[in-house]
C-alpha cells in the first residue's frame, strides 16, 4: 500500500491550523529546538497533538553544520545532536532531518567526518530514523553521491536522504555557479525529474523523502544569491516537476506495489506556506488520477 503524505513545518501553536486543512504530515521545525524555554513538557505535548491528527510526524534540526569550519567543534555537534534527536523523538517524530553543512576539500575525509556523527546518533538513540538533505552547490558536501558514500559508509537502516528539490535543481544545473535560473529551467525535463526521484528511492531505506519550494535570485560578485519566494513565481517549474512526480508514483510505487513511505513538505516563505502547501499537493494528484486509469 502506497502512503503519500503532505505538509509542511509547524510550532505547537499552529498544528490545529494544519490538522484543519487536511495536511497528513507536520513537521517541526529547527526553531523549535533552539529556544531554550521549549521544555521537554513542550515536545510531549507535540506528541500528544500531533500523533492524533497526522500520519507522520518529522522533525528538522537547526541549522548546524555537520561538517563545521573548526573540526575540534565534533564533539559539541555531536552531543547537540544527540539531544536534539532526543527531543524529537519525544515530540513523535519518527524522522529527524539535517543540513550537513561545508566541506574540507576532501570527499574521502567529508564521508569520515559525517559517517562517524551519524554512528554515534544511531548508536544512542532508539526508534527514530535520520535523512540528510540535499545541498544546493558542489562547493558543499551534500550531493546525492555525496549522501550515497555516507549512507553505504554508515550501512544502517535509519539513514536516509532526504531530497531538496529545487536544491538538486539549481546542483545539477549548475545554478550555484552560473546564476542562469531562466536558463537552467529550460534545460529541465521529465527525464532528469525521473532520474532524481529514482535515485531518492534508492536512497531512502524505505521512504521517498521530499522537500520543495520556488526559489529565485541573482548572481552578485561572483556569488549567486537564492532566496524562496511563494508558489508559482519562481524556479523550477512547478508544472512539469508535478507531472513527473505524479508518474513516478503511480508507475515506480504504486503499480509495483512497494512498501514506500513517500511524503512531500513544503518549505517555502512562512506567510504563503499554508496556501502554497495545499496547492502544491493539488498540484500533485491532480495528475495522478489520469494514470489510475
Amino acid at each position: 500500500m502506497v502512503l503519500f503524505d503532505w505538509g509542511t513545518y509547524n510550532g505547537l501553536t499552529k498544528l490545529d491550523r494544519a490538522e484543519l486543512l487536511g495536511m497528513k504530515l507536520t513537521e517541526i521545525p529547527p526553531y523549535d529546538f533552539s529556544r531554550k524555554n521549549n521544555t521537554p513538557k513542550y515536545f510531549k505535548r507535540y506528541k500528544e497533538i500531533a500523533k492524533n491528527a497526522f500520519t507522520t510526524i518529522t522533525a528538522h534540526a537547526p541549522y548546524y553544520a555537520l561538517l563545521p569550519r573548526d573540526l575540534r567543534e565534533i564533539d559539541k555537534i555531536k552531543k547537540t545532536m544527540l539531544d536534539v534527536a532526543l527531543k524529537a523523538k519525544t515530540a513523535g517524530a519518527e524522522i529527524l532531518n539535517m543540513h550537513i553543512g561545508g566541506s574540507t576539500g576532501d570527499k574521502n575525509r567529508d564521508v569520515e567526518i559525517v559517517s562517524d556523527i551519524m554512528k554515534y546518533l544511531i548508536q544512542n538513540t532508539n526508534n527514530i530514523k535520520f535523512s540528510l538533505e540535499t545541498t544546493y552547490t558542489k562547493y558543499l558536501f551534500g550531493s546525492i553521491e555525496d549522501i550515497q558514500a555516507t549512507i553505504e559508509s554508515v550501512n544502517s537502516d535509519r539513514l536516509l536522504i532526504s531530497l531538496q528539490l529545487e536544491n538538486d535543481w539549481m546542483r545539477e544545473f549548475e545554478v550555484f555557479r552560473t546564476g542562469a535560473f531562466y536558463k537552467a529551467d529550460k534545460y529541465a525535463d521529465k527525464k532528469f525529474w525521473l532520474k532524481i526521484l529514482k535515485k531518492g528511492l534508492e536512497l531512502g531505506n524505505g521512504y521517498l523523502s521530499l522537500r520543495f519550494s520556488q526559489i529565485t535570485g541573482i548572481k552578485l560578485r561572483g556569488i549567486v544569491v537564492k532566496k524562496r519566494v511563494p508558489l508559482g513565481m519562481g524556479y523550477p517549474d512547478l508544472d512539469l516537476l508535478a507531472n513527473a512526480l505524479a508518474e513516478f508514483m503511480v508507475r515506480e510505487v504504486y503499480h509495483k506495489e512497494l512498501e514506500i513511505k513517500m511524503h512531500i513538505i513544503y518549505t517555502g516563505l512562512p506567510a504563503t506556506k499554508y496556501q502554497d502547501t495545499i496547492k502544491l499537493y493539488s498540484e500533485i494528484m491532480q495528475r495522478v488520477v489520469p494514470h489510475l486509469k
